[in-house]
């Protein structure tokens, strides 16, 4: 007996019970005469079979805690086949009630029957054979004819009206259990009562079934939210283990920095007592040699208040001045910026006439070479022409010459003639014999003659030919010559180019030095008046100790501000003068200001 194949006969069972399925609703819903809702039974039927066909060989996927199979990732494929379908998977996404991939399927799968493209979506989704395999195996009932026959039987549906609930509808846990009861009923089979003991008993089995898979749910469902939760904690807890880590790194520090500065404080608070205790012995002693200079200094410190707040009135204008300088040199950057990108692009141009001027003249000295051959073989031409011509000249001579001889010998044959008539008239007969010798002779003559005449003549037409070829070859010549001319003129053009092009490189060179010079001077201005911007000159009542060498002021360290910092500085750090173009005087400035600007006279930086 042949051993059939366990997933053909699955296959052909699977296929029975969808015509079964289909037949079955078809006639109902006939029968009915109305639109049907989701709790009809023979639809609800429909809905498991197509599930447990769609179902038929689908690949096992790993998930997190267990294998899983769902229908889902074959029917969400649709929509990239087939456009019409992005509604339905759109809408199938959007529903709040689903949370699993099987609930989605189904809902997909009332949407399309209510849509009555249940047939055409499917029917896309099995032509993609290539597709299908990374969901289904080789022997899968979609991967075989009997998808096709369902496909075709599913046709049959578009003449029912169904209008399903989805949104409300429990999808995700529902039990696909097919209800043969519907389709074994027969009133002429004999073992009725047998079959109906079998089926309680399959239907317990059923129902023992439905109860473990739901237990079984719940736990996995449970073990999900389990998991969940600790990731979650596990998670939480690592980071706080890192915020703690990192709080205890920056208090460390801290208490680090604290100590340095509780020791700094220390040494500082002692130096500064030993100061004050050598300044006010200074003080007492020069209060006492110098308590009648009090006015004159008092009024020395109310004209140098004077002269300070002057001063300070000149610097504010002067920072408004090199504002606007400030601006004027960003017009003249941006104005020189734009120059050199306009100069660049004429460069650029230059350059591809300079190489196509490279292009002419190598084929001008091609054609050159070419013509300074022709010359040569021309000239060569001529030489032979001219040595013919030489040859043909001499044989015109020798026939001009032949040509008077025999016109003397005609000319003595006539007189001899005439002599002969006179003298010898009685030998008429040997004269006549004579005569018409002579006449013989002298049609060979004349036959001899028109022969060279027609000689003569074909020379005369080859030496015109000849001199036509060297007249031709006169005007090559002089147009050769012309083109030479040509050729010198392009290399002096192209000399004077690349003397522009090197003109202006070197003009960009220099542009190029005098704007980097210029920014350079620019960042100098920008520093300065960022230096001058966040400072703030300090009040006197304020100011009790110098910057530099950190001594309170007193009698003999008397304050005084410097003009470019505006810091407050001692009379000993402070007895640097600088001229100013704005002022009469020279102003006090600091021992730091003092050498940045004379840094800065020696660069040319304003």
């Amino acid at each position: 007996v042949a051993v059939k194949d366990p997933t053909a006969v699955e296959r052909a069972n699977l296929l029975n019970m969808a015509k079964l399925s289909i037949k079955g609703l078809i006639e109902s819903a006939l029968s009915f005469g109305r639109t049907l809702d989701s709790d009809y039974p023979p639809l609800q039927q429909f809905f498991v079979v197509m599930e447990h066909c769609l179902k038929h060989g689908l690949k096992v996927r790993k998930s997190f805690l267990s294998y899983n199979k769902t229908i889902w990732g074959p029917l969400e494929l649709v929509e990239k086949l087939y456009p019409e379908a992005e509604e339905i998977a759109a809408s199938v996404r959007d529903l709040p009630g689903l949370k699993t991939p099987l609930g989605r399927a189904r809902a997909w799968l009332r949407l399309a029957l209510m849509q009555k493209k249940m047939a055409d979506y499917l029917r896309c989704l099995i032509i993609q054979r290539d597709l299908l395999s990374e969901f289904y195996e080789y022997h899968a009932l979609m991967m075989e004819e009997e998808g096709a026959v369902i496909v075709g039987l599913l046709v049959g549906l578009n003449v029912i009206d169904a209008n399903l609930c989805v949104k409300g509808e429990d999808l995700d846990s529902q039990v696909g259990v097919i209800d043969f009861s519907v389709y074994l009923k027969s009133d002429d089979d004999v073992g009725g009562k047998e079959r109906d003991v079998q089926i309680a008993a399959i239907l317990d089995q059923k129902n023992y079934v439905e109860e473990l898979n739901r237990q079984l749910n719940s736990t996995v469902s449970s073990l999900h939210a389990r998991v969940d939760s600790l990731e979650k904690s596990n998670t939480k807890l690592i980071e706080e283990l890192a915020i703690a880590k990192n709080n205890i790194i920056k208090l460390q520090e801290e208490n680090h920095q604290l100590r340095s500065e509780n020791t700094l404080i220390l040494m500082k608070t002692q130096h500064h007592l030993e100061a004050t205790k050598v300044d006010v012995e200074a003080e007492l002693q020069t209060y006492k040699h110098s308590r009648q200079g009090l006015d004159e200094m008092y009024s020395e410190a109310r004209r140098q208040l004077r002269e300070e707040a002057q001063l300070r009135q000149d610097m504010e204008n002067e920072l408004v001045v090199q504002v606007s300088m400030k601006h004027e040199i960003e017009l003249a950057m941006k104005l020189l910026e734009k120059d050199i990108h306009e100069k660049q692009d004429t460069l650029i141009g230059l350059r591809q006439q300079l190489d196509e001027v490279k292009a002419i003249n190598m084929e001008m000295y091609q054609k050159l070479q070419v013509s300074e051959d022709a010359v040569k073989e021309k000239s060569e031409i001529i030489s032979r022409l001219e040595d013919k011509t030489n040859q043909i000249n001499a044989t015109m001579k020798q026939l001009e010459q032949r040509l008077q001889q025999a016109e003397k010998a005609q000319m003595e044959a006539e007189a001899e003639d005439e002599k002969l008539k006179q003298e010898y008239v009685n030998k008429s007969e040997s004269l006549q014999s004579e005569f018409s010798q002579k006449e013989k002779q002298l049609l060979q003559l004349e036959t001899d003659l028109k022969i060279e005449k027609e000689w003569r003549q074909t020379l005369e037409d080859d030496l015109q030919k000849e001199k036509e070829t060297v007249s031709h070859l006169r005007i090559e010549t002089q147009e050769i010559i012309n083109l030479k001319k040509e050729f010198l003129k392009l290399q002096d053009k192209n000399k004077q180019l690349k003397r522009i092009c090197d003109d202006q490189e070197a003009a960009l060179q220099e542009l190029a030095s005098k704007l980097s010079e210029s920014k350079l001077k620019i960042e100098d201005i920008k520093e300065a008046n960022k230096a001058l911007q966040g400072q703030v000159w300090l009040k006197d009542k304020e100011a009790t100790h110098c910057k530099l060498c950190e001594k309170e002021f007193s009698l003999s360290k008397r304050k005084h501000h410097c003009r470019n910092c505006g810091e407050i500085f001692c009379n000993a750090c402070s007895d640097n003068e600088l001229p100013l173009p704005s002022s009469p005087k020279p102003v006090r400035v600091c021992d730091s200001c003092h050498a940045m600007l004379i840094q800065r006279c020696s660069s040319n930086v304003p």
